[in-house]
């Protein structure tokens, strides 16, 4: 019987390893697979794979376990590579896009996906992405590679730009996991819902969004959500433990282009010039839009993480439940054969009419043995394929500057972004980029320092 090789690069994210392999092993046809993982760090190299073992006896996983601190010997003979780290960490990294971004008047929440931060973050991860193609294309050339780095857009933009043979999928959890926030906010089984979505990473909507009845019959679930917001029980606090974040950003969203988006309002807030704006704490009160809610979280998830590792060091045993992320389930189709329907970032090929061929578009596609294939959507209506443009051309602009070495591109993209060029002015914008690209020296390709 064959066994697939899977290679986890930036396995040092223990929990994110655990329960995306706690989903492989729950899959009768890769309950054998062999895992390589691979991280720069060996301390937390060394964590994961104490938890990743205990998981393999605990759920009877039969499959070689080897661990790797450099980037070749991990891919070499894989069928799938699973990329998930962040370049320059917290520290010093995010803190620095915060606090320069700061400095200069521009509050951000999360900043790993437009912005400045955005940017930053693309700029000092897509070289590390361009290397992993590289060797993939000379070690393991047939292999599928499944990335959940951020930002996904540009950098799932930029791998097809410089590496089009690759096979690759941009991955993220807001399409499925906002349906089952939205059954939780009208009390309903997310397993009754049917949807269309489409649109570009963190910024896809609900082209329709049906629940079954008990006759079989489905029905339009908009109105149901939208009298459930203006009665005010929706949304429902608490979602996912965190009180800073209530989720009004989307549903104002929502109410005013008539359809849902996928993303986070913490995320969605810096996506556009609406919410967050100098001289305005009435919008951050009214829409409870967390500034700064990235770095509290990673300094929450460092203080658990010691505690949660001594737990892990004590168990006998290491069992998860079944999530809702992707990846073992297209890595299940692709290597057994069995259909599924998957939400993935891919290049634009004519799927959506009104956005720009070969930008990042999510999009429903079919997997299977044929591999990966995108749904055609048709076009968008005008209203979301317009604001989805104003992120877009970010993205493309710190693509252009990425693959061309065009350091200028790089303060075009920060001028063009909505939220930026909301609150600051052109000069004010070319000096905050000035300085976060200094502050990021040793981080950012050389050439960019000139």
């Amino acid at each position: 019987m064959r066994t697939p090789n899977i290679t986890f690069i930036g396995a040092g994210s223990t929990i994110f390893v655990k329960n995306i392999l706690g989903d492989v092993f729950h899959k009768p046809a890769l309950k054998n697979a062999n895992i390589s993982l691979m991280d720069i760090d060996p301390q937390r190299l060394e964590e994961s794979q104490i938890v990743v073992r205990k998981l393999m006896d605990s759920s009877g996983a039969k499959g070689q376990l080897n661990c790797h601190t450099e980037l070749k010997p991990a891919l070499a003979g894989a069928n799938f590579v699973i990329v998930a780290f962040q370049i320059g960490g917290y520290e010093p990294c995010t803190v620095t896009d915060f606090e320069v971004c700061k400095r200069h008047g521009l509050e951000q929440t999360i900043a790993d996906t437009l912005g400045p931060g955005g940017i930053m973050r693309a700029l000092r991860t897509i070289p590390h992405l361009w290397q992993i193609c590289e060797d993939m294309t000379e070690v393991c050339p047939q292999a599928t590679m499944l990335n959940y780095v951020n930002p996904m857009a540009m950098n799932t933009w930029a791998m097809y730009q410089q590496f089009p043979h690759i096979k690759q999928v941009g991955l993220c959890h807001s399409v499925q996991g906002t349906a089952h926030e939205l059954a939780r906010d009208l009390d309903i089984d997310p397993a009754t819902l049917r949807y269309r979505c489409a649109g570009i990473n963190h910024m896809a909507f609900y082209l329709t969004l049906e629940r079954q009845l008990e006759s079989g019959k489905y029905v339009n679930l908009y109105p149901e959500l939208l009298a459930a917001y203006e009665a005010g029980s929706a949304p429902k606090p608490g979602l996912h433990h965190n009180q800073r974040c209530q989720n009004l950003v989307r549903y104002e969203l929502f109410k005013k282009f008539g359809y849902f988006v996928t993303e986070s309002s913490e995320h969605f807030a810096e996506y556009t010039p609406y919410f967050i704006k100098p001289g305005r704490p009435d919008l951050i009160e009214r829409y409870k839009v967390p500034l700064d809610e990235y770095p509290k979280r990673c300094v929450e998830q460092i203080a658990r993480w010691q505690d949660d590792l001594t737990a892990y060091r004590q168990a006998e045993r290491v069992e998860v439940p079944e999530s809702n992320e992707y990846a073992s389930v297209i890595i299940n189709s692709l290597w057994s054969g069995e259909p599924s329907v998957i939400y993935g970032n891919v290049r634009n090929d004519g799927l959506i009419t009104n956005l720009p061929d070969g930008c990042c578009v999510e999009v429903p596609c079919l997997v299977d043995a044929n591999g990966i294939q995108p749904t055609a959507i048709g076009r968008l209506p005008t209203h979301l394929a317009a604001l989805m443009s104003t992120n877009i051309n970010v993205q493309a602009l710190v693509t252009e500057a990425i693959t061309e070495r065009k350091r200028e591109s790089i303060y075009h993209a920060a001028l063009l972004d909505p939220h930026t060029a909301a609150v600051l002015g052109m000069d004010e914008i070319y000096a905050l980029i000035d300085e976060l690209i200094e502050a990021h020296r040793g981080w950012l390709p050389e050439w960019i320092h000139g």
